[in-house]
């Protein structure tokens, strides 16, 4: 798609020669070059003042009036005009025509500002016309000779000599065009007849010899000849009758002559068909803005050290038209990833092949603008560091997103953890399960992009801790469980052996209960017998008259009986040792049984 451009629609002042010929240039003007981006085609013309060189110039231009005509012997055009129109044969390409002040006004009285104004127009141009009326006489090559004096005032390189090869000079002079104007003689040479191209290679013939007539002969030649190898020659006829020639801006085409016309078109499309662009050791194709740019460099020069140093200026419009072409290329590339491209990509891949696609886009803008640069410091560098920070920010807009999606997902592991359904026996394989769903739908949502893996691995790493929090509380959670059912086994058992214990004793005790009674029993019968049996022998009387009966040592063994008989009666009254049996137990179970052993006393206790 070329760039719309706003050709200018009549001529303006480009370089203006002021007091003292001091030279400047007109900055609404450059802003106009600025704005042309194509490459541009252009036509220079030089000559003496007053010899038609406007109204050529509007006949490429397509115009009758345009560029001032002049109709007095006093110059009209003053400085350098310049016209910007649309290229004729060419698309997207602009043709800037420059109409140069005329060379030799006696007014003027500054050979130098001539020179200046001339090496401008050769040096902005890429095909320049040099205007002569008549014929290719001896006052038409002098007034050239100012191209003789180009090495005084130009130099290909800093510290050049003024006797450097013109082979270096003519890779920035453009393209030769003699225009004959006023032309009325018969194209013949030595009696044969001749086209306009071997009229100019005859003028410009060297003749052998070393004579200084011969040497001052042949070096305006040998100039003309080395500086422009590309030379073309036309001569034109009057365009009008004499009489008509101060009105040519109203003459129709009728009123003008055919051979005129015939030979003004041949030029114009010789023109129009071969100038090329204007273009500059290491690049192809000059812009308007790059027009612009070395205009300005070439009237600095002058007026700052009164001479032209091309490749300094070629250098450092190359540098900032690099810097320029590698920013507009990146701004391309950049534009035109914002287009194809919706961050976060689903892979790498797809956000490769865009980069491919818009890189070509880039490149081929980097190329159309770039000079050649023999030291490789105009690498795209900088596209390779916008690719890399559309991957930064691919990243960026993955994380983002995946952390979102996590962190939503997240919300309800949370509300579990704080109603506190992880922190019972099992909770760790509970929070693995729902980690596990989390993980499946978080591959299911769409857009994570290319950090999806990362994110989600570096967020299941900050979740660790609590995982191994979980894990280590279950399993203490499983331990004393496993302990709690230890202790309800043991309990258990010690309450059973507890009621058989207690069982047993009171089976004991019934044992002992009926013992006792039997003994109670058998030591009541005893003592009705006893009492019985010793009534007779409280009396001491009776006990004296047994023992002197003889029945001493039979008295003795009854006392001793009857004497166990009453402590065991006195033992009898104590309290029960059953009771005291029973209480140790219980104690006993309340320190060292749980309760379901205490109550299983309990309920013996009251039975």
């Amino acid at each position: 798609m070329s760039t719309p451009v706003k050709f200018t629609i009549k001529p303006l002042c480009l370089v203006r020669n002021g007091p003292k010929g001091k030279l400047s240039l007109n900055p609404k003007v450059l802003k106009v070059l600025r704005g042309i981006w194509q490459p541009v085609v252009v036509v220079a013309i030089a000559g003496r003042y007053r010899t038609g060189k406007s109204f050529l110039m509007n006949r490429l231009a397509q115009r009758r009036t345009g560029f001032p005509l002049g109709h007095t012997v006093q110059a009209h055009t003053k400085g350098i005009w310049m016209w910007c129109l649309p290229h004729p044969r060419r698309a997207d390409t602009t043709l800037v025509l420059l109409d140069t002040e005329g060379l030799g006004d006696p007014d003027k009285g500054d050979s130098r500002n001539d020179a200046w104004i001339f090496t401008l127009a050769l040096l902005l141009s890429s095909t320049l016309v040099y205007n002569s009326s008549g014929t290719i006489d001896r006052q038409a090559l002098e007034t050239l000779r100012v191209v003789t004096a180009l090495t005084e005032r130009v130099r290909v390189r800093a510290g050049d000599s003024r006797d450097a090869a013109a082979a270096d000079f003519v890779r920035f002079f453009p393209g030769f065009v003699w225009a004959v104007r006023d032309f009325v003689l018969e194209l013949s040479v030595d009696g044969r007849r001749v086209n306009e191209d071997g009229y100019l290679e005859h003028v410009l013939r060297l003749r052998p010899g070393r004579s200084r007539k011969v040497q001052e002969h042949n070096k305006l030649r040998r100039c003309l000849r080395d500086f422009f190898p590309n030379r073309k020659c036309f001569v034109l006829p009057l365009p009008a009758e004499p009489e008509a020639m101060t009105r040519l801006e109203e003459l129709e085409e009728g009123q003008l002559r055919p051979r005129f016309l015939q030979q003004a078109d041949a030029f114009c499309r010789h023109i129009w068909d071969t100038a090329p662009v204007k273009a500059l050791p290491g690049r192809a194709a000059v812009t308007g803005r790059m027009l612009a740019s070395l205009a300005e460099r070439y009237v600095e020069a002058i007026g700052s050290i009164g001479v032209l140093c091309l490749e300094s200026a070629v250098t450092a419009l190359a540098a900032a038209e690099n810097r320029a072409a590698v920013a507009a290329a990146v701004a391309k590339y950049r534009q035109c990833m914002e287009r194809e491209l919706k961050l976060p990509t689903a892979s790498q891949k797809k956000l490769g092949d865009a980069h491919q696609r818009c890189e070509r886009r880039a490149l081929n803008l980097f190329m159309a603008r770039v000079f050649a640069d023999k030291e490789q410091r105009y690498q795209l560098h900088k596209l390779q560091a916008a690719k890399e920070e559309f991957c930064r920010r691919n990243e960026a807009a993955s994380e983002e997103r995946c952390r979102a999606v996590l962190q939503e997902l997240w919300r309800d592991v949370e509300r579990r953890l704080d109603r506190g359904e992880y922190a019972v026996p099992g909770g760790s394989r509970r929070f693995q399960e729902h980690l596990g769903e989390l993980m499946e739908k978080y591959h299911q949502r769409p857009g994570l992009g290319v950090k999806a893996a990362a994110v989600l691995e570096k967020f299941l790493q900050e979740h660790e801790g609590l995982e191994r929090a979980l894990r280590a509380a279950d399993q203490q959670l499983s331990e004393y469980e496993k302990e709690q059912a230890t202790s309800k086994l043991v309990a258990a058992a010690a309450a059973a052996a507890a009621v058989e214990a207690v069982r047993a004793m009171e089976a004991r005790q019934e044992e002992q209960r009926r013992s006792r009674e039997e003994h109670q029993w058998q030591l009541e019968k005893l003592l009705r017998h006893q009492q019985w049996v010793m009534l007779p022998l409280r009396v001491p009387q009776e006990q004296e008259a047994l023992l002197q009966e003889g029945f001493k040592r039979e008295a003795e063994a009854l006392r001793e009986q009857i004497r166990r008989l009453e402590e065991e009666n006195e033992e009898m009254k104590k309290p029960s040792w059953h009771q005291w049996v029973l209480d140790g137990l219980s104690i006993a179970a309340e320190i060292f049984l749980p309760d379901l052993a205490q109550a299983a006393l309990r309920k013996i206790q009251r039975k």
